[in-house]
């Protein structure tokens, strides 16, 4: 049974009299057995794409096409049954910059059970948020600190312990290792990789393609509001086919190899106002006259490209 299908969909934010088209008529789908990355450069649509299915966006924002969770058309319900039946029960997330928003002013625990309380969650409290902590390896003790009394790996391991205490189906992580230094980062990998071998299903947001090949069996690759390229991991990975995807992948540093990393000229495009056909055109080395028009999505062995190369 498939986890997650997005069908057609778009999110709008109108701001100043203008409307950024910051996810343009996005489509994919993954199995609960899996977990997806999806990953392009700052400003394509990653975390707006993960508010939207969180059903968190902002009220200048509006959005259009399907989200279908576990059989549910989630954009078709209620907030107040969203809140109640789906958000943090079934789907949760690791907000961007998860580190700053613990409230400074109560402990640990107290922001553990502001959770339990909204949720009117039945079990012992204090056992729940005991196991919790456990879970992300963290000691009980941390419980009555302030978040200023702890250090930044150990809040994203409470951010991260806050995501799963009402024990979702799915969590997605929006750049959870940002602002981490490169210990922190691996020991909060490990800790994804155990959580998924547990069952977790996880969505991982990131620009950084080399994290996400160590959690996701699927990978979407982003490009000002579109996805361009999704796959299985692997495929994608060995044999890229957009040339945006060929692009990330060469900026990858590679320590076998003593060549150097080929930069990706230009900037993107506008989501104010996208231009017509290939959005990659202008910074393209591989792009022709056809490339003007709007691409075909080709499928692919295990998804799809956006790209007249293949068609």
């Amino acid at each position: 049974m498939v986890t997650l299908s997005v069908e057609d969909l778009s999110v709008k934010y109108q701001s100043q009299g203008k409307i950024v088209h910051a996810v343009d008529h996005v489509s994919f789908s993954f199995d609960k057995t899996e977990s997806l990355g999806i990953a392009g450069e700052s400003g394509c649509g990653k975390s707006t794409l993960g508010l939207a299915v969180m059903k968190t966006l902002q009220e200048n924002a509006s959005v259009s096409g399907k989200i279908i969770f576990d059989g549910t058309q989630i954009l078709a319900v209620s907030d107040s049954e969203f809140t109640k039946e789906i958000r943090w029960k079934q789907i949760s997330m690791i907000f961007q910059g998860a580190m700053n928003s613990l409230d400074p002013v109560f402990t640990i625990k107290k922001q553990f059970e502001e959770i339990l309380k909204k949720h009117n969650f039945q079990e012992d409290h204090i056992k729940t948020i005991e196991h919790a902590i456990s879970t992300v390896g963290l000691p009980h003790s941390v419980l009555d600190k302030y978040p200023h009394e702890i250090s930044g790996g150990m809040k994203q391991r409470v951010i991260i312990a806050m995501s799963l205490i009402l024990k979702p189906m799915m969590v997605i992580a929006d750049e959870p290792t940002t602002a981490l230094d490169v210990l922190v980062q691996a020991q909060i990998m490990i800790l994804l990789k155990k959580l998924k071998k547990e069952g977790l299903s996880i969505v991982l947001i990131s620009h950084d393609l080399g994290i996400i090949s160590e959690i996701a069996e699927k990978v979407g690759i982003m490009y000002a509001g579109q996805i361009v390229e999704f796959g299985d991991m692997k495929e994608i990975y060995k044999n890229p086919k957009h040339p945006y995807t060929i692009a990330l992948l060469d900026s990858i540093p590679k320590i076998q190899e003593s060549k150097s990393i080929t930069p990706l000229k230009g900037n993107p495009p506008s989501l104010v106002n996208p231009p017509g056909g290939c959005r990659f055109y202008d910074r393209c080395p591989k792009a022709m006259e056809k490339c003007k028009k709007d691409p075909p999505k080709i499928k692919t062995a295990t998804g799809f490209v956006m790209c007249w190369l293949h068609e």
